[in-house]
């Protein structure tokens, strides 16, 4: 491919049209574990990164550069749709974000604002950056609504979910407001990216699975489905990305969009024979990539020998990169694939 060509490998996937081979992007493949990364952020904390365009447009292509990857995300943070509606938030190393007001009642909820362009004018800069620089697509995302409720529910990151769960149960009224609130949000936000360059959209619902087939019916679906119908005037892809969703799988994916993503519970195999119409994105487990090149090689063979009509798949983690992975077996690991 020369230089000057724009690779839509990627793009092509997403709509069930045929590529000349198999794409691959990883989650969370732009940050911790590279060291090019982690020299930048001696110098700076994770919130100035995503709010200085150039400093993130630099860490979206660092990636690109190094593994040769067939399309890039811009580097965000899910907390960035909360914060611009005016929620303090603190992203503490090893932690994640805390909020020393947790949303607790109606009067937190209603501190809770709609957001303007000129809040989020960086990452749209950030996004123009990239498209000037880019040769492949440029993916855009937001955590899903139940995502962004639990960190200002619980107030920092959670094993169990109990007090998103309480409020769940104990007031729906103002369970349904603030899920309606974030819906509204994450549209505008993500129209935006659109509109500033985004060629795709994912949207992350990481802790969906905490929740049983009943309650993720009740309580989450119709703001997902909501999000994915208003973004269908967009004309981009849009990507339904959840952990741990093999028990709510039918509902989880009943949403217009063209490409489900999948951890790594879940067998691809059985998902597009339940799905043929919706391209699949996943899903190796990304522990293996801490096991060497020989587990990471196996598992990964056998993923791609579990789908014998490969048309409508993008190879990806069944997560995100974690900080101990070794760039080199990434980048390996996208030449086997790509010859595969």
């Amino acid at each position: 491919m020369a230089v000057s060509e724009f690779n839509d490998t990627f793009l092509r996937a997403c709509r069930l049209e045929p590529t000349d081979y198999t794409p691959v992007w990883f989650m969370r493949q732009a940050g911790r574990y590279m060291p090019e990364y982690r020299a930048l952020r001696d110098k700076y904390d994770v919130l100035t990164l995503t709010r200085t365009p150039e400093l993130a447009a630099e860490i979206s292509l660092q990636p690109v550069r190094a593994l040769g990857v067939d399309a890039a995300i811009l580097f965000a943070d899910i907390m960035l749709v909360p914060i611009a509606m005016g929620v303090d938030v603190k992203i503490v190393d090893s932690v994640g974000p805390v909020l020393d007001e947790p949303v607790d009642s109606r009067a937190t909820i209603e501190r809770l604002h709609q957001f303007a362009r000129t809040d989020i004018e960086y990452l749209r800069r950030t996004i123009q950056i990239l498209r000037g620089e880019l040769k492949i697509p440029l993916i855009g995302f937001s955590g899903a609504p139940f995502t962004l409720a639990s960190y200002l529910i619980e107030g920092a990151p959670s094993r169990t979910w109990l007090k998103t769960k309480r409020f769940m149960y104990e007031q729906p009224k103002l369970w349904h407001e603030l899920m309606d609130k974030l819906t509204g949000a994450i549209i505008f936000y993500l129209h935006e990216q659109v509109d500033a360059g985004a060629q795709a959209l994912q949207l992350f619902d990481s802790w969906v699975g905490a929740l049983s087939p009943a309650d993720f019916r009740e309580f989450v679906l119709p703001y997902n489905r909501r999000i994915f119908t208003a973004l269908e005037d967009t004309g981009v892809p849009r990507i339904a990305f959840g952990t741990d969703t093999a028990g709510i799988l039918a509902d989880f994916a009943d949403i217009d969009c063209e490409v489900i993503g999948l951890d790594w519970r879940q067998d691809l195999a059985q998902v597009r024979r339940l799905f043929p119409d919706k391209a699949i994105q996943g899903n190796l487990d990304p522990a293996v990539l801490a096991s060497g090149w020989k587990a990471t090689e196996h598992q990964t063979a056998q993923i791609l020998k579990s789908l014998r009509n490969r048309r409508g798949f993008i190879f990806n983690l069944g997560h995100g990169v974690w900080k101990d992975a070794d760039p080199e077996t990434l980048r390996r690991l996208v030449d086997y694939v790509h010859a595969h």
